[in-house]
């Protein structure tokens, strides 16, 4: 009998799982480990050797400063996590709270904010949404944080206010209210727990927007400044040397590519995982091998 806990017994299922948390994994300790295993400074610059390919000395070559990319792409992963874990926290704190309480109030201020907050930044493409608020802000990485938090919070938002009006009827909330619990005391203790799941898998999926979003607006010019790395902004540096040294291009881009692809991985195995039939079924297959 195999025995573990819960992220045990959920990697030990899903493929998908395995795949993106170790990926994920991966991009956290080199970016932690950054300043240690990087093998030069992110803006030292070394014009000898600009345009460089990839070799033993500069293993992903170097841009058009002689800067080093492999350096400059472990820095660039510390900037995308640390700008995604602040989006997804100011996200799911204003979207949570403003749902949780239109979910459960109702009446005209739930038809406020459904109707006029929540549908109405829904109703723009988030991006271009993000890209008016960064030139509005101006570039600086708390500026690109603040400008994807207005646009992201919406989509936390709905989700917590279908999941309080769907479990706000319930028996066991009805009784906490004909106790005489007070309504915040409802929805910390007995509304918020039954709704962190799809929360959390809703946050794990938004890690990768935010990671996306930061890339598209550091190479729109509006996200962090240099000389600090960004993988967006080292794609815009490379725009004018497609063809004499590709490598400044491909190594950003297939950090951009791997980091999206393992949050949503995760993403998308934790929902299948945290539904009951899928997960049945996932035992089923399982226990069958």
């Amino acid at each position: 009998m195999k025995s573990g806990g819960p992220l045990f017994t959920f990697l030990r299922q899903s493929l998908l799982a395995r795949i993106g948390f170790a990926i994920v994994c991966l991009l956290v300790l080199l970016s932690l480990l950054a300043p240690w295993i990087s093998p030069a400074k992110p803006a030292a610059q070394n014009l000898a050797v600009r345009l460089q390919g990839p070799s033993f000395s500069h293993w992903m070559g170097t841009d058009e400063l002689g800067r080093d990319i492999l350096t400059r792409i472990l820095y660039g992963a510390r900037v995308s996590l640390f700008v995604s874990i602040c989006v997804v926290l100011g996200c799911g704190s204003i979207g949570l709270t403003l749902g949780m309480l239109a979910g459960y109030s109702g009446g005209v201020f739930d038809r406020i904010v459904n109707l006029l907050l929540i549908n109405a930044f829904l109703s723009f493409p988030g991006v271009l949404l993000a890209i008016a608020f960064a030139a509005f802000f101006g570039p600086g990485i708390g500026k690109v944080i603040l400008a994807l938090i207005i646009t992201g919070w919406a989509g936390y938002a709905r989700l917590a206010r279908a999941q309080v009006l769907k479990t706000k009827e319930l028996e066991f909330v009805l009784a906490a209210r004909s106790l005489g619990a007070s309504p915040l005391r409802i929805m910390i203790r007995h509304l918020l727990p039954n709704m962190i799941q799809p929360v959390l898998v809703q946050a794990t999926i938004g890690m990768a927007g935010a990671i996306l979003a930061e890339a598209t607006l550091s190479f729109l010019g509006l996200g962090v400044l240099a000389p600090i790395p960004s993988w967006g902004a080292m794609l815009n540096d490379a725009r004018n040397h497609l063809f004499d040294a590709p490598h400044m291009v491909v190594f950003p881009a297939l950090a951009v590519v791997l980091a999206v692809l393992a949050f949503n991985l995760l993403g998308d195995a934790w929902r299948d995982w945290l539904d009951p039939r899928t997960r049945s079924q996932m035992s089923a297959v399982e226990q069958s091998r």
